[in-house]
């Protein structure tokens, strides 16, 4: 390693470049490896995760599309060589970073394929350098998206069939505005109707769209709450939403919103455009508050006035009031309980090298052992497929080798992945079979068109109406999809197992 002089580092908190959001261990890693001369050489890293959030039975695979631009773009500039510089790196490993672009292989589900534990989601397929730098950004992408795009479809209601509208109020406490922005994007893929998020929908355009009225400090500013309403039906005549519960929702937000919506009335009496819209209340018993508020409304004449609840909802809180009360708002706003996924914030997923490719073009497997064998990571080139049962509906996922050929009609033995299960192996005749893997990059370049915000979210929706068990569904104790290895599979990770670790699994 050769001497350099390295000039001064200074911190620039304006700095931001998404190729260094990366733990500096897989720097140290990937340097050590470039100075003894493995730079060419390929790795093969699934990123899967282990358990479905909130103890579900499924998962939504979210964040393709971020981390196919992060790749894309994917350099480092001369700020970030002079810092790798100051902390230690080799110049011969910073200079090789300065024109370094992406040039690997990403078999991936589609963006918002519903997802189970253990089965790759990602399979990233590139030179050492750019396999080992990207876990970070990676997993933190595909979290991140997943969990919010995962915890949406269960507050809009779309895994127990009961759709609700469902606005994304959660910016405010979002952790930090990235979070915010991708966050507001994974809520209309679970289900979400809009954002209060104004630079979402700048960011990804109208179907993710920016929506909203007053806060109370509205209400609080004028003279009186009547001169408030009067005031915003004037600047918005044709979109005037209340909120009602600054001072007292029945003693003064329901009658100043009757006599706001008559004075509407005699003022337009020819264009019901011009009406009040809806009416939201944020506070006190929301369940109580509706039905209160849906009779008064209906006895005045107006049916057509939506209702519109927020205040810390969540799925739970919602099916509450629906089931047992028979209070079923118009729309919801919900905020830090999406947004942060409040009831589990942590979406598991993870990044484990499994094969490294030899000069003959054959695959060595690596495997992480642990001391705990459900953490044994499978090893191997691999592939998933998904067999559909006569309905249309997922059966199981199989993990192959990459080599292997499912085909429809043809008998496959598999192994059941779950140890406890009491047939572990069998033979299935798949009715219908597909590659859930799929090529996204090869070479760095994107190789398949990718669909608009809408098609997404009607992909998410379809899957969970007319494709996945309603078993796994449920809210409670939901079925456990079965995920089933090839005997290939199995008996690669079973030999490397005890070879490693001097066990079986």
């Amino acid at each position: 390693m050769s001497n350099i002089q390295v000039e001064p580092y200074i911190p620039d908190e304006d700095y931001d470049n998404p190729a260094m959001v990366t733990d500096f261990y897989e720097f140290s890693m990937a340097n050590s490896l470039f100075m003894h001369g493995y730079k060419d050489t390929i790795m093969v890293f699934n990123m899967f995760f282990r358990d479905n959030p909130d103890d579900g039975g499924y998962a939504i695979s979210c964040g393709q599309q971020k981390l196919l631009r992060f790749l894309k773009n994917y350099h480092f500039t001369d700020f970030d060589i002079q810092w790798l510089l100051t902390k230690g790196m080799s110049p011969e490993f910073c200079e090789y970073l300065r024109n370094y672009k992406w040039k690997g292989d990403v078999y991936m589900l589609r963006e918002g394929t519903v997802c189970y534990p253990q089965v790759p989601m990602v399979r990233i397929e590139c030179d050492m350098v750019g396999a080992v730098l990207i876990e970070t950004y990676l997993l933190q992408t595909m979290n991140f998206h997943s969990l919010i795009a995962t915890k949406a479809t269960r507050i809009t209601g779309l895994n127990t069939k009961t759709p609700r509208n469902v606005m994304e109020f959660g910016t405010r406490r979002a952790q930090g505005m990235s979070a915010g922005n991708d966050g507001a994007y994974a809520a209309i893929l679970g289900g979400c109707i809009g954002t209060a998020n104004c630079l979402a929908e700048m960011k990804y355009g109208p179907d993710v769209k920016a929506v909203g009225t007053v806060a109370h400090s509205y209400i609080e500013f004028f003279p009186t709450e009547m001169d408030a309403f009067r005031a915003y039906a004037e600047t918005y005549p044709e979109n005037v939403s209340l909120l009602l519960d600054t001072y007292s929702i029945f003693d003064s937000g329901l009658p100043h919103l009757i006599q706001l919506d008559d004075e509407l009335i005699t003022k337009y009496p020819n264009d019901s455009n011009k009406r009040v819209k809806s009416a939201r209340i944020d506070s006190g018993d929301l369940a109580r508050g509706y039905k209160r508020l849906r009779r008064a409304l209906d006895e005045a004449g107006k049916p057509y006035i939506k209702l519109v609840a927020s205040n810390s909802l969540d799925e739970k809180k919602m099916a509450n009031m629906e089931l047992y009360e028979h209070a079923k708002f118009d729309f919801y706003g919900v905020g830090e309980k999406l947004v942060t996924s409040a009831t589990d914030p942590v979406f598991g997923g993870v990044y484990k090298l499994v094969a490294v490719k030899e000069k003959d073009g054959s695959y060595t497997p690596k495997m992480k052992c642990s001391d705990s064998s459900s953490k044994a990571v499978i090893p191997g080139k691999l592939m998933a497929w998904r067999v559909f049962d006569e309905e249309g509906k997922g059966q199981c996922d199989i993990i192959s080798l990459d080599t292997e050929v499912i085909e429809n009609g043809k008998p496959v033995e598999i192994v059941n992945l779950d140890s406890d299960a009491f047939e572990r192996r069998k033979t299935i005749i798949p009715n219908h079979v597909e590659k859930i893997l799929i090529p996204h990059m090869l070479n760095g370049e994107i190789v398949l068109d990718l669909p608009d915000i809408r098609a997404k979210k009607e992909y998410v929706k379809e899957q969970l109406q007319y494709r996945v068990w309603e078993s796994e569904l449920r809210t409670e104790m939901p079925h456990k999809h079965y995920v089933d290895l090839t005997p290939a599979v199995a008996k690669l990770r079973e030999e490397l197992y005890e070879k490693l670790h001097g066990g079986i699994i």
